[in-house]
């Protein structure tokens, strides 16, 4: 049984698992990702987490999954906004003066899609495209067990995709598009509204599908056209990729019984009739950045 090592870093902690080719987790750490303190103290940090694992002589590469667009040919991440420093940074390079192994990094969206693409809710489809539907929006595109990142990594980046140009444009909460769906159906959104619309004590988005479910009007409103903007936002990817399967994960779906039918009528809606029948699949595994990182490798070496 092959094995890879899998590292998931973020702004607050970063794992570091021996994974197999079936993506099953053998041995895992979890640490503090000191992401503050720039990226050879972090990098460190991972380095001698990785020489703790027990099987680290069994392993054929190293995977690492990190926040940002990543360049996949430096092995760079080309913006950071939560790990100071790593903007620019050659991490791969620098991994490589310890471990003679095959090493590659890819954004966090991505390397989740393709786990849930090679061992989870995907498995076996030619085209995956997993979207993350949670405080942000994010994607990756899978296809023949590969992602595909693009030139500097921004492939997946839907989150700035513009699903209505007449929208206010939130230069309050950050830089992208007036009308871009994360800034109008995230659950950071959602919860920006309904402080705006309900009540400023509202803090998640489980609270507003509550309401909804009570059948107060505004939350209805709310999750209404939240629901028609996310069914956009799939009409115009697949217009694109046309997946065999679309994999959607994120804490939001954890109400995906209250939304997912409109999402899925508005996608209809807006396709051509012979893309109607494509499937919509939530995400099934319950650790898809260090098991993904893990399979970035065995989907380059295999």
């Amino acid at each position: 049984m092959r094995k890879f090592i899998g590292i998931d870093l973020g702004g607050t902690n970063v794992r570091v698992a021996v994974v197999t080719e079936l993506g099953e987790i053998t041995e895992e750490i979890k640490r503090p990702s000191q992401a503050s303190e720039g990226p050879e103290v972090v990098l460190n940090n991972i380095v001698e987490m990785i020489y703790t694992l027990s099987s680290l002589s069994e392993v054929e590469g190293i995977g690492i999954g990190i926040p940002g667009p990543v360049d996949t040919e430096k092995g760079s991440v080309t913006l950071s906004t939560n790990l100071n420093g790593f903007t620019g940074y050659p991490v791969v390079d620098y991994l490589k003066e310890y471990f003679k192994m095959p090493i590659y990094m890819d954004n966090d969206a991505n390397v989740a899609g393709l786990a849930e693409a090679l061992v989870g809710a995907g498995k076996g489809r030619k085209v995956v495209y997993y979207v993350t539907h949670s405080t942000g929006i994010g994607g990756a595109l899978v296809v023949d067990g590969k992602v595909v990142s693009g030139r500097k990594g921004y492939a997946g980046e839907i989150g700035n995709i513009v699903i209505d140009r007449d929208r206010v444009r939130r230069s309050d909460v950050n830089t992208l598009n007036a009308g871009a769906v994360e800034n109008e159906a995230s659950g950071s959104a959602m919860v920006r509204k309904a402080q705006e619309t309900i009540d400023r004590q509202i803090t998640s988005a489980f609270e507003i599908f509550k309401l909804y479910e009570k059948n107060d009007p505004k939350a209805v409103k709310l999750v209404d056209e939240m629901s028609y903007d996310i069914g956009q936002l799939m009409a115009t990817i697949a217009h694109v990729v046309d997946p065999h399967v679309f994999v959607i994960g994120g804490g939001v779906t954890s109400s995906r019984d209250l939304y997912w039918d409109k999402m899925k009528a508005a996608y209809q809606d807006l396709v051509h009739p012979h893309m109607r029948d494509t499937e919509f699949v939530l995400a099934s595994l319950d650790e898809p950045g260090v098991i993904g990182a893990a399979m970035l490798c065995y989907s380059q070496e295999a």
